[in-house]
Order: structure tokens, then C-alpha cells, then sequence
């Protein structure tokens, strides 16, 4: 239920450089905050059957660090909480630190943290100490379990800890040095010898566990690559074993990625077990959270037919194909269920998670023969989506702007290489893939409400780099985390990020979603290659400089990497193709009182956009003291490059006052829209932002000096705008502005309350609650009418808040309101009975403010004086 709360990170990413301001007093009661609602609230929809259930609130705590914000806006100032929300990650984990305990003396392993992890081949698991999603801090690994016969029995036991590899301690991060110490083990080299410090009962020494030697990961892997075969076949082997079993039923998605990883085998032997699998995914059915399942059911059924011709499942995988198609919004999104009647997402709005996967499914099924327009028309308008955030950064959580935090964000950037390849589009292609490249470490670690999908898309959108990029990334990151995570029967479960707890996906089987992986050689599917790559393929070289750009962080440490560079360094990554790497740059210029303007203004003459990008971000990091660059962010602003012209505004909202001389021609650009070159009017939207925000707008706070003629043409304008956000912000100039020179916009103003915005749902109520405002303040007439339909049609979400207000909105009418009674009286009714999926209790709260309503309306003589819109 509390997915859309990820939504705000990517709605305030000015903030980012304030976020210090928050005392840690401040952050301990918002966790508490967040602790109570989401224990209240809190629903699961991936049980091992598919089917919704109650998650345990110490899981929330762990995977929705976002959730933890929005709730403080319950108990603190929005601009407070919009501090924490350009940091989403930095509160991950539960609220009260934990003690790194020394189990050698004693200290016990902390009883709230239970997160432990397969220690690889080994058959044994342990647990590690975990901060702010890493294990860095961690110098021991407590024996949790060992399995019987495994190459760890009577070699290690529970309680056991174990104190270094290879006879030294560990000395940076017991997980990567234990995975990489697998790794040598497994090689000719290493003969099948991992040795280990062993503490056991006050005792410590030397002991090896004997591993089967499977070889060395070439420098193409899994490509050309002896050891990754070997694994693939006995992963194959032993999930075929799984797969065979009556009592076999995952959940949809590791179900569908299991079979999958069969038929990429390329072994015949397993078609029987992919046959069997392909029946059940073609009477697949589901009637809720239809998005997350559809996608995955649909990739395997069209790879299925592809591969072998078998088109007995055909009439399923039309049935899911355009329930997918028809399912979509009028934007061309999918939410966690499929579009309402009117085409508008319910609940949390947009999410691209479902959403790209779905996209890719419905490629390929075009691919397996199937053939309709509505199927063409779904794929495109998805398309034109996602194509925005070619080149800008990562695919963020909904219809927000580029995520630009790290280089993937849930495995999205991974799928949209693979999407982009499979469409022969060789700039989103390999726009994407190279992002994936530079995901690794940390960065690749982490995941809203998990990693299991940052996981899964890593080497199939490596992939499309070719496989010089997959050896250099499985050198860096993918050789021994893949290690780690594979246990001794050649099965994987999923680990996890480095967390107290377990993730959303914390017992989810992900054999088959790792066995992709080493199937890449293979090319028997289009998941895995079958379709050549059009993006280009990297050399050893090239890839590894990718590698180098995605270093230097991590959620503990965000910082100090690039605040130890030189400012000369820090300028010269400004001209990076990576806009992770730029923000990184421009935010630590920022953290410095040196003037670096002379330096920084030149760039944005710079003859490649790359360069002028990174200026842009720079500048506005600088705030005020970039007040200098403000004539050349204006000839920025003309550029024919759209996101140059986005960045040049959002870097003189960000100098403020010294920037409002560019006002004008801002506005002049807002009332504009070019349906051809920018079919989404996103120009329009993030001007919005950059001149109507509360924080940090140019006009959020006050008018003064404004001409009323072009800002009534370029509010009137924004309140068309396809985003609920954007229309929001524009909610600043309904207090700034005089009833005389707002009468114009009232007609445009109420047709923005009834006719909501067709995406960004979860920010659309902001525009639409106060566009009731000030109809109620001026006592129009059509306000009425349209408080009372908006109290009804809402969204549920937050509507225990709304509603009250919207009540007390309806109340400055006073008599006139009586015709509504009978209207007012159904929505009691149905508040109280009848509303799915709200907690009862908030129901009846809003059953009873509507009730007492009514008998204030009922029991009023007042009659001012109404006015009607023309």
C-alpha cells in the first residue's frame, strides 16, 4: 500500500544540499511517526501464492525509508521533511541505531536484526553487522545455520564466528572479502580450499572448507567462460529438480523468471518442466496488482512460443496481452493496478517498476505474432514515457524527473537497455546500458523496498555494452556477489540488501533470475541475447572507466569521495556523460565557499551538451553566488536543446532573486507548448516548478513586478499541464494574487478542480484543494457542486485529512449548500460501508465530519452572497 511514498524523493531534489538542517531529534520522531502508521497500514502484495498479506512493520521500517518522511509531515513543516526527502536513503534501516557487537567477548547479535546471508557454496549462513545499507563497518560473520552434508558441516557450526579469509582478518567488508575469497577458492588455483579464521568458544584457528573447483571467470564473463557454464548447468539442474515438484508454486514473478532461465538453457531436456510452465502462465489470471505479475507472465510466454513454436498458448498470452494493453493510462502508465474506467491511474499513480517490465512484455509478445493496434498504440505511448530519460539519468519511481542519486534506480535502467535493444534504438540502448555498467558496489546494493530487481536487470542490461563490459563489471562487483549468493546445490535465494532486516522479497527464490545471467553466452532467447545489440560494445578500456564513475559512493557515505577532490577535478567531471557524476561534482562545488564562477560560466559555451549540462548543475548548487551566470543561463534557456533549457531554468530558480530579471521571457515559454518537438509539454512542467514553487520558485513567495497579463496567460496555460505536480505548484499564485486580477482565471481554475490531471495522481489534489479554496472564499457558486463531487471521488489516499477541510470549505457557503445534503448524505454512507481497502476506523472518521456537515448546512440561515463563474 505504501509504495507511492517513494514518490516524494523525486520531487525534491533542491533540497538536496540543505538536508543537514535536521537535527537527529527531529529524525528519531519522525521514525516513530512512520513506525506507528506503518504498522497500521501496511500491506504486502508478493506472498509466495501471489495473494495480498499483512507484512510485519519491522519489514517497513527496513524498506520504506521514505515512508519515514512522508509521515513527518504529519508532526513537522513540509520544508522541514522535503530536507529529508532529498536524501531517501539516508534512514534506512530501523530507527534506533544498533551496536556493532564483538561476539568474541560475548555480545550478543542485536535481537531486532535477523537479516542474515548465504555464505555461498559453503551450505552455511551468517550475520553480519549492517549500517545504513552497508556492511563496511563489519569485521565478523556469526554462524546462523549450516546445512547437513554441506561442504561446511563439521567445519563450521551455529555460533561459530568467523574472523577473517585466507588467514588474514578482514579488513574492509567481511561480505565482499568472503565473496571474493569463494571466488579464489573455486578457481584451478585455489584448488577448492577456502580457508577461514575460525573463533569458536574462545578459541580461534585456521579451517578450510572444501569447495568443488569450477575454475576462473574469464575476462568476458560469463562469455568464453568455462566456470560460468559449469554453474549454469548445475543451477539448471538442480531448479528443474524444484520445477518438478507438485508442491511447486512461487509467486508469479520468480516463477515466470525460473522457467525463463530453462528455456535459455538451451537443454531440450527441460522442455517438458517449460511446456508445463508456459500452460500455467497462459491461464494466469490475477485481480490485483495484475501489473507486477503480467509483465514477467508475458515475457515467458512470448519467449516460449519464439523458441518453440508452440502456439497452443496463444489465446492466453492475447488474453494477458491486451488486458495489459487496455489496462494502460490515457498517459500511457501503469500503476500497481491497471487504469480506472476514465483512463487515470488510482492510488499511488505512475510506476515505472511494473511499468517497464510490462512495456518489454508486450514487445515481445509483438514479437511471438501477436497483432492489434491497441497493442502498437500501449507499446508507443509507453515509449514516449520512458524515452524522455534517455540520456538524463535513471527511470525514477513514477512521472518524475530524472533520478540522478545513482546510476540504477530498481533495476529499471537495466530493463530499459534490454527494452531500447529489442526496439533496434541504439541511444536509449546504450544510454542505459552504460548506467548499468556504472551500478555496482553500493550503489547496485540498495533498491526501494529491496534489491531483488537491481539484482536480476545488472547483467542483461551490462549485456548490451558487450562482453568486455560484463567481465570488467563481474571483476568489480558481479563475480562474488554472485558467488555469495549461490548456495551449494547451485540454487540461489535472495540476499538482500546489507539491512537489520529482510526485504520485501526476503525468501523469494531467484535461481532463475541469477541463471539469466550466466545464459547470456548462449543468445537463446531475447532476454539473453538472441537479438544482437545495437548499442555500442565497449572495450576493456572504455568499461572500465565506467566502472571508475560509479565509485565514491555509498549511503553511508555520500560525500567524501568527491569532497577530497580538487575544485579543478571536481569541474572537470562536469563535462561527464554521466548526470549521476555531474550532480555529484556540482553538489561538492556547492559544500565550498571558494568562488568558482570564472570557471564555471565559460562551460556553459561549451561547444558539447554534456559540459553545459554539468554547468547548469553546478551554477545551481553555487545558489546566490551564481548570480554572475545569470545572461548566460538566459542564452541557455533559448537553446534548441530541451534539457539545457530546463537545466539553465532550474539553475536560476535555484540563484533566486538575482535570477527574476529572466522572469518574463519564463513566463512567455510556460504559456507555450510544441505538441511535435515535446508531446508531453515536460518544458512547461518543470518551468512550473522553477517559477511557482513555494520553495524555491522565482515567484513562489511573491509576485511583486510581475506583469498580470503574461502570468494569467502562462497560469492559465500550466493548468492544462498533464501533471497533477506541476498543476500544484501553481497553486502559489491563487494566495498571491487579488480577487480583481485572479477573476479572469476562476472559469480555468475550477475546470482544473473537476478535470483532474491524467498523471501525477498523488500530487493532483494540491491544485484541485485549493482551487476549492478559493472558489469558497469567493463564494462561487460552482464550488458547490464541485467540493461535493471531489469529496467523493477523491483519492482515498490522505482523504482522512482532505476531507475535514473540504468540509470546512463547504460550510463558508452556508445555506446555499442544502441542495447537496442528499449527495452529502450518500457519501456518509458510503465512507462508512461501503469504501474497499481504507482502514475502518478512518472510514468512520470520515463518515462522522461528513454527518456533522450536514446538520450545520441543515441548521444554517446564512445566504451570502453568491457569485457565478461566467
Amino acid at each position: 500500500m505504501l509504495a507511492e511514498l517513494a514518490v516524494l524523493n523525486q520531487q525534491v531534489q533542491d533540497a538536496t544540499n540543505l538536508r543537514t538542517n535536521i537535527d537527529e531529534t527531529s529524525r528519531t520522531s519522525i521514525r516513530v511517526v512512520s513506525t506507528r502508521y506503518i504498522r497500521a497500514k501496511c500491506t504486502d502484495f508478493t506472498s509466495q501464492r501471489g495473494q495480498p498479506r499483512i507484512m510485519k512493520a519491522n519489514r517497513y521500517k527496513t524498506a520504506f525509508p521514505y515512508a519515514v518522511l512522508l509521515m513527518a509531515t504529519l508532526v513537522f513543516p513540509v520544508s522541514t521533511v522535503l530536507v529529508l526527502l532529498a536524501d531517501p536513503l539516508s534512514a534506512a534501516g530501523p530507527g534506533a541505531a544498533i551496536a556493532n557487537p564483538d561476539l568474541t567477548q560475548n555480545d550478543k547479535i542485536p535481537e531486532d536484526a535477523d537479516h542474515d546471508w548465504n555464505l555461498g557454496p559453503t551450505g552455511a549462513r551468517g550475520w553480519m553487522f549492517s549500517d545504513k545499507l552497508v556492511t563496511t563497518d563489519a569485521r565478523q560473520i556469526a554462524i546462523t545455520s549450516v546445512q547437513k552434508n554441506s561442504p561446511a558441516a563439521g567445519v563450521l557450526a551455529v555460533s561459530d564466528v568467523i574472523l577473517g579469509v585466507g588467514g588474514k582478518p578482514f579488513s574492509f567488508d567481511p561480505r565482499t572479502e568472503l565473496g571474493k575469497a569463494i571466488t579464489a577458492a573455486e578457481s584451478e588455483a585455489g584448488g577448492g580450499d577456502l580457508s577461514l579464521i575460525r573463533w569458536r568458544a574462545g578459541k580461534t584457528e585456521s579451517v578450510v572448507v572444501k569447495l568443488p573447483v569450477l575454475g576462473t571467470y574469464s575476462a568476458t564473463a560469463p562469455y568464453n567462460c568455462p566456470k560460468s557454464q559449469r554453474i549454469l548447468e548445475v543451477g539448471c539442474k538442480a531448479l528443474a529438480v524444484r520445477v518438478a515438484d507438485p508442491s511447486y508454486q512461487p509467486n508469479p514473478i520468480t516463477r515466470s523468471l525460473n522457467a525463463l532461465a530453462l528455456l535459455a538453457s538451451g537443454n531440450d531436456d527441460y522442455l517438458p518442466l517449460v511446456k508445463k510452465e508456459a500452460q500455467w502462465a497462459a491461464d494466469y489470471s490475477a485481480d490485483s496488482f495484475q501489473t507486477w505479475y503480467y509483465g514477467y507472465v508475458i515475457m515467458l510466454l512470448s519467449e516460449y512460443v519464439m523458441e518453440t513454436g508452440d502456439d497452443s498458448v496463444m489465446p492466453g498470452l492475447r488474453r494477458l496481452t491486451m488486458e495489459a494493453a487496455n489496462g494502460q493510462s490515457v498517459v500511457g502508465s501503469w500503476g500497481h493496478r491497471f487504469a480506472n474506467p476514465d483512463g487515470r491511474l488510482g492510488g499511488y499513480g505512475m510506476m515505472n517498476a511494473p511499468g517497464l517490465p510490462l512495456t518489454t512484455s508486450l514487445i515481445l509478445a509483438r514479437k511471438a505474432g501477436m497483432q492489434d493496434p491497441k497493442l502498437d498504440q500501449a507499446i508507443e505511448k509507453s515509449l514516449r514515457l520512458m524515452r524522455f530519460y534517455v540520456g538524463k539519468g535513471s527511470i525514477p519511481y513514477g512521472d518524475h524527473a530524472p533520478w540522478i542519486e545513482a546510476h540504477e534506480d530498481n533495476g529499471k535502467n537495466g530493463i530499459a537497455a534490454v527494452m531500447f535493444n529489442l526496439l533496434g534504438e541504439t541511444q536509449g540502448a546504450a544510454f542505459f546500458s552504460q548506467m548499468s555498467v556504472a551500478s555496482h558496489g553500493p550503489e547496485r546494493d540498495t533498491g526501494h523496498t529491496g534489491n531483488f530487481f537491481n539484482i536480476l536487470w545488472s547483467m542483461p542490461g551490462v549485456a548490451q555494452s558487450g562482453q568486455h563490459a560484463t567481465g570488467v563489471w563481474m571483476e568489480e562487483f558481479g563475480a562474488w556477489y554472485f558467488d555469495l549468493a549461490r548456495d551449494w546445490d547451485g540454487t540461489y535465494l535472495h540476499q538482500g540488501p546489507p539491512e537489520t532486516k529482510g526485504d520485501k522479497y526476503d525468501g523469494w527464490d531467484c535461481t532463475g533470475a541469477y541463471l539469466l545471467a550466466y545464459a547470456l553466452p548462449l543468445k537463446k532467447i531475447h532476454l539473453t541475447g538472441k537479438q544482437p545489440s545495437v548499442a555500442p560494445q565497449l572495450d576493456s578500456a572504455a568499461a572500465q572507466n565506467l566502472i571508475l564513475d560509479g565509485r565514491g559512493w555509498s549511503n553511508k557515505d555520500r560525500t567524501s569521495f568527491y569532497d577530497a577532490l580538487s575544485s579543478q577535478d571536481l569541474i572537470s567531471r562536469l563535462s561527464s556523460w554521466s548526470p549521476v557524476v555531474r550532480n555529484r561534482a556540482a553538489m561538492a562545488l556547492g559544500r565550498r565557499q571558494e568562488d568558482v564562477m570564472a570557471q564555471l560560466i565559460p562551460l556553459l559555451g561549451a561547444p558539447d551538451l554534456y559540459t553545459q549540462y554539468g554547468a547548469c548543475q553546478a551554477i545551481k548548487m553555487q545558489r546566490g553566488r551564481g548570480a554572475a551566470a545569470v545572461p548566460a543561463l538566459q542564452k541557455a534557456s533559448r537553446s534548441d536543446d530541451l534539457w539545457l533549457r530546463v537545466l539553465a531554468d532550474e539553475a536560476m530558480a535555484g540563484i533566486g532573486d538575482p535570477a527574476r530579471v529572466a522572469i518574463p521571457e519564463m513566463l512567455a515559454r510556460l504559456a507555450k507548448t510544441d505538441p511535435k518537438n515535446d508531446p508531453r509539454s515536460m518544458e512547461q512542467r518543470y518551468l512550473c516548478f522553477a517559477l511557482f514553487n513555494k520553495r524555491g520558485g522565482l515567484i513562489g513567495q511573491s509576485l511583486e513586478g510581475v506583469d498580470r497579463e503574461p502570468l494569467l496567460k502562462a497560469i492559465r496555460a500550466g493548468l492544462q499541464n498533464e501533471d497533477g505536480r506541476a498543476r500544484g505548484s501553481l497553486a502559489t499564485a491563487y494566495e498571491n494574487l487579488r480577487y480583481d486580477e485572479i477573476k479572469p482565471l476562476l472559469p480555468s481554475i475550477h475546470q482544473a478542480i473537476v478535470v483532474p490531471a491524467p498523471s501525477g495522481v498523488m500530487f493532483a489534489s494540491n491544485i484541485r484543494v485549493e482551487g476549492l479554496r478559493l472558489l469558497a472564499k469567493h463564494r462561487v457558486a460552482e464550488g458547490i457542486d464541485a467540493c461535493v463531487k471531489y469529496t467523493r471521488t477523491q483519492n482515498p489516499w490522505a482523504s482522512e485529512k482532505r476531507t475535514p477541510e473540504l468540509m470546512k470549505l463547504l460550510l463558508l457557503y452556508g445555506a446555499h449548500a442544502k441542495p447537496a445534503v442528499p449527495e452529502l448524505r450518500r457519501i456518509a454512507d458510503y465512507f462508512e460501508n461501503d469504501e474497499k481497502d481504507f482502514p475502518r476506523r478512518l472510514m468512520l472518521e470520515k463518515a462522522k465530519i461528513v454527518r456533522e456537515t450536514i446538520r450545520a448546512i441543515e441548521a444554517s440561515d446564512e445566504h451570502p452572497e453568491l457569485i457565478r463563474l461566467e
